[in-house]
């Protein structure tokens, strides 16, 4: 039976055809908003469990990294790879293969939950106890990520279902799930980390119980908004498809490379400083919360050029998706460097939310002193690289991301050979983010921004 023709919906249209600055603002609103909200979470997650303790706060410095690297394979690497693919196929209106492409998606959602949940929800305790966590530390990371990450089908569900819409270009349903399902998941941390009310202190697992919870009812309302008929594409139960899977995993597999860098980034420095002990930890925890948190707000503006560029690539208008792509970077650029500046000249903006004795907090303003700056330039190179998802032509991108995890770790490593401070290895980190947004800028100069 034909397919019938591609339902070209008003997402798609603005994309193709309304001036730049206004599809920037149409499609990204709502994703901005989304995800400053998934921001909010970790943040009101860091403050309930700083009232544990110095301890409490180090276990989840330690279990934050990877918790994000999910999210960045769910949202920003494999969810890149589905909404590129989508949208792709909707610019050049094939139907089929949309259609397609939401199985499909779902299919490798449910591969990569089950490699989370049997990695770090069965083998917490080896990977943490690798980094060279022990004690109490050791074990509330342990016992955090057998819940959050055992519960990890949840999550990609939501993560899969995120994707799908935004690839067909609807911004708004999954920003108004994430927005009653933030709020409830912030209230349901505080009742199980502190144990407010009737609830029961589940102490550093609170929030991972919240977690869980909340994005698995995400997930479902979404599912359930695709199979209402709300977009452009269909869910349609087949036999798995070469060509789909490649679509998708041509920009899926790379982004996770890219993820797996930035987070790995924050693993190995987190292991340098954990030389300098718990209170250089828990102050440097706060900090790289924060750097990571960064991704996200750069997801919220990138994630909807990953539509807008894919959309424009699909039907031809290369020119024109390098433009809407450029003007988010500069969007990007403009916000967070004043962010970043205050941040920079008054760290206790963000530090005074949290529980920390005097060195720890030292060790944050530091990192915040020598860090923030960069935050701008960093958040533009975020953004160019999720609308360079896009294009499906990832290598270019990628390749920065790794020589920014390789910049990091070789100035990490000098500055404990040579015996300099702290304050060494986060100047590493910042020639990683000025590395990232001149890189990235680099990339839209070459020929995966011009047409064949």
């Amino acid at each position: 039976m034909a397919e019938p023709a591609t339902r070209v919906s008003p997402a798609v249209q603005l994309a193709l055809h309304a001036p730049a600055a206004r599809v920037l603002w149409k499609l990204s609103g709502p994703n901005i908003i989304s995800n400053l909200l998934i921001t909010l979470v970790a943040v009101a997650d860091a403050f309930f469990v700083s009232r544990l303790g110095t301890s409490a706060l180090a276990s989840l410095a330690l279990v934050f990294p990877f918790q994000m690297l999910m999210q960045m394979f769910g949202t920003g690497a494999m969810g890149g790879g589905i909404a590129s693919a989508l949208s792709r196929a909707l610019g050049r209106r094939d139907q089929a293969h949309a259609n397609a492409i939401v199985w499909h998606a779902l299919l490798i959602g449910a591969i990569m939950s089950g490699l989370f949940v049997v990695i770090l929800g069965l083998f917490a305790a080896v990977v943490f106890g690798g980094l060279g966590a022990t004690g109490v530390a050791l074990d509330g990371a342990t016992r955090y990520a057998q819940i959050a990450f055992g519960g990890a089908t949840a999550s990609w569900l939501f993560f899969t279902m995120f994707a799908v819409c935004r690839g067909a270009g609807d911004m708004r349903t999954p920003a108004l799930v994430l927005t009653v399902c933030a709020g409830g998941q912030i209230a349901l941390s505080a009742c199980l980390t502190l144990g407010l009310g009737y609830f029961p202190a589940l102490g550093v697992v609170g929030p991972a119980v919240a977690l869980v919870t909340c994005q698995g009812i995400a997930g479902v309302a979404l599912l359930v908004h695709v199979l209402r008929g709300r977009l452009p594409v269909e869910l349609r139960i087949q036999w798995p498809r070469r060509d789909v899977v490649i679509d998708i995993l041509r920009v899926g597999l790379l982004s996770m490379l890219n993820s797996t860098t930035i987070v790995l980034a924050v693993v190995v420095v987190t292991a340098l400083i954990g030389r300098f002990g718990t209170q250089a930890l828990g102050g440097y925890g706060l900090g790289s919360r924060l750097e990571l948190m960064l991704v996200p707000i750069a997801f919220g503006i990138g994630g909807a050029l990953t539509t807008a560029v894919g959309i424009n690539i699909g039907a031809g208008q290369h020119q024109r998706a390098r433009t809407i792509a450029l003007l988010g970077a500069a969007t990007g650029l403009v916000l967070f460097t004043p962010i970043g500046l205050v941040l920079a000249l008054w760290p206790d903006l963000w530090l005074s939310w949290f529980s920390l004795d005097a060195a720890a907090r030292d060790y944050g303003a530091r990192y915040l002193q020598i860090v923030a700056p960069f935050y701008g330039i960093f958040v533009a190179g975020q953004v160019l690289y999720f609308a360079s998802q896009g294009t499906a032509k990832m290598l270019f991108p990628v390749l920065v991301g790794v020589l920014r995890f390789f910049l990091v770790m070789a100035i990490g490593l000098a500055t404990l050979a040579v015996g300099w401070d702290v304050d060494g290895i986060f100047l590493g980190v910042s020639a990683g983010m000025l590395t990232v947004g001149v890189g990235l800028w680099l990339c839209t100069r070459t020929a995966a921004w011009r047409a064949a």
